[in-house]
């Protein structure tokens, strides 16, 4: 498993993001505190406080993880 601080701050970054997140296959939750939610869910994005940063739990994908990784690059947290 890897692990990957986001941030979605508008509902534009959660389409973009979830749209991004659906090209892939492979299992990706995101995580707040202690709530999960699959990383492809437009409604489970929005039941999270988008007031901080997320978790992106990156648990199962193929040989495609560094193309998802560059596609989400903008939401990375750098700081």
């Amino acid at each position: 498993m890897k692990s990957i601080m986001i941030r979605l701050r508008s509902i534009e970054d959660v389409k973009s993001f979830v749209n991004i997140m659906a090209q892939f296959k492979g299992y990706f939750d995101l995580v707040s505190g202690r709530y999960v939610v699959d990383a492809k869910s437009v409604m489970g994005i929005f039941s999270m406080d988008l007031s901080k940063d997320l978790e992106l739990r990156i648990l199962e994908t193929d040989e495609q993880e560094k193309e998802m990784i560059a596609a989400i690059e903008s939401f990375i947290v750098k700081d």
